[in-house]
């Protein structure tokens, strides 16, 4: 049993009101914590905390924050096992996946935004006409608020720190209650390397707390947040008192495009890890799989027949391929999906069932498990093929023409990312420029430049982040005009 505390000026503190609430491993069903539950007098803290440290932070040299922070970046992967241990712990993924993914892209997400802030620069522009020079400086917006989710921690949490901190802001992160470990003990990293007391902070506790007290806080000038969608709906309500700045990224019911041209055995590969990585918990998974008719048969029992063979069990466990879901309340909500399909018509293929404790090792029998799940037979509004589920579900359905893929993949409130699979250049550029999400992978999927630029349409999310996308968000332009 460990203490997961607020970190607050450089300090680990305890709630003044001394509530806490029990952190459980999802794959073991123990409690394994007592974390800190704060209210709004730890919120106005970490605020007064980050708006005293940004009149240092904000005004260092660019060159001097990026060197700290690729000292932290250095030390993140110094401690790497300390951070998978308490990732697979919180969120019951599997350690090979934490190990591999995000503890690297965590300490990456840093390396990336020190370099690359040190080399942008800002427009000039000279009007001879009135004997005038314009030119643009970048300020740091101050204190930034970050909401950040539980299905991929750190690696989200510092996709959003690593380009505030780079660009001279400070930080209040409020992770989730779901899993508090990584965004704490990155709180003693940053002790460790020295970046200043007050530039990072960290609030344990409630969303409909926490969350809300930064929302509506009236010294915080920006909040970046990525959750579910209505979550999303209620942040931005909030907000606008305030008139903050706000980056969102939102929930994903993302269409995966399979044309009959499409190379098989490479599409099924990477058609297995957009349906099953992370449990299915990731908002660029590709839940909506549509194969062109010609194929569609020898795709669904290839895919079905992967499926089945998925190691799923103890995520310690160095063979496993899929652990278990965040929590036995989320495993329940993947559920009413299941049964919903059953009851609407739809045919499952394989899974759409909890694992029983008689098929699990001893140590995480109580866990929050169950079956990759394929689903057929699903009508576009059918509540499986409508929403989205997070969880290890997807649904595969037939089409016919490039037309009525398109149609179809658009008939969602959501636009987060699509896949399309195509040997045919033509199509393969007709099909993204039409697609409406914010990213579309061709041929591949999950492969990311940390340059480019990152968000939803419709439902998805508001604003870019990535690359200089995330300086125009984390700074403000500010013209100034000369007259020679």
């Amino acid at each position: 049993m460990k203490d997961v505390l607020h970190f607050i000026n450089g300090e680990f503190v305890a709630s003044k009101s001394g509530k806490t609430f029990d952190k459980i491993d999802p794959a073991t069903g123990e409690v394994i914590a007592k974390v800190a539950s704060g209210d709004v007098c730890e919120v106005d803290a970490a605020v007064a905390a980050a708006k005293t440290a940004f009149e240092t932070w904000g005004k260092l040299p660019q060159v001097e924050r990026s060197r700290l922070l690729m000292e932290l970046a250095a030390a993140i992967n110094r401690r790497a096992a300390e951070f998978v241990a308490a990732e697979v712990a919180d969120t019951g993924k599997p350690m090979s996946l934490a190990g591999h993914l995000d503890i690297p892209r965590g300490a990456a997400n840093f390396v990336q935004f020190a370099e690359h802030f040190k080399y942008i620069a800002t427009e000039c522009w000279e009007n001879q006409v009135q004997n005038a020079l314009n030119y643009a400086v970048r300020r740091p917006v101050g204190v930034v608020a970050v909401i950040s989710p539980w299905n991929l921690p750190l690696l989200l949490m510092t996709w959003k720190v690593a380009p505030a901190l780079a660009a001279g802001n400070c930080v209040v992160v409020k992770p989730s209650r779901e899993t508090p470990s990584t965004a704490s003990l990155l709180g003693e990293v940053m002790n460790e390397v020295g970046i200043p007391k007050g530039v990072y902070n960290v609030v344990q506790g409630p969303g409909t707390l926490i969350g809300a007290a930064l929302s509506r806080h009236p010294d915080i000038p920006a909040l970046t947040f990525t959750g579910e969608t209505t979550t999303g709906q209620t942040i931005m309500g909030d907000c606008a008192h305030t008139l903050k700045k706000l980056s969102f990224e939102l929930g994903g019911k993302n269409p995966n495009i399979i044309f009959a041209d499409a190379p098989l055995d490479e599409c099924i590969d990477v058609t297995l890890r957009s349906s099953f990585a992370n449990q299915g918990q990731v908002c660029l998974a590709g839940s909506r799989i549509y194969v062109q008719r010609p194929l569609y048969d020898t795709f669904v029992e290839k895919l079905v027949e992967r499926a089945k063979a998925l190691k799923v069990g103890d995520p310690m466990c160095p063979e496993t391929t899929m652990g278990a879901l965040v929590s036995k309340g989320h495993l329940e909500r993947v559920m009413t999906f299941v049964d919903s399909a059953r009851q609407e018509g739809a045919t499952i293929r394989c899974g759409g069932e909890r694992i029983p404790p008689s098929e699990l090792p001893e140590r995480v029998k109580n866990g929050a498990f169950m079956y990759p799940t394929i689903i057929t037979d699903a009508e576009e509004h059918y509540t499986c093929q409508s929403q989205e589920i997070f969880g290890p579900v997807v649904t595969i359905s037939p089409f016919d023409t490039e037309e009525e893929v398109i149609r179809r993949a658009n008939a969602t409130e959501y636009g987060l990312s699509a896949t399309v699979w195509t040997n045919d250049l033509r199509r393969a550029h007709r099909v993204a420029n039409a697609v409406e999400s914010g990213l579309v992978w061709v041929n591949t999927w999950f492969l990311r430049d940390l340059r480019t630029p990152f968000g939803g349409v419709k439902g998805s999310g508001i604003g870019r982040e990535g690359g200089i996308y995330s300086l125009d968000f984390y700074t403000e332009l500010k013209n100034i005009c000369i007259q020679l």
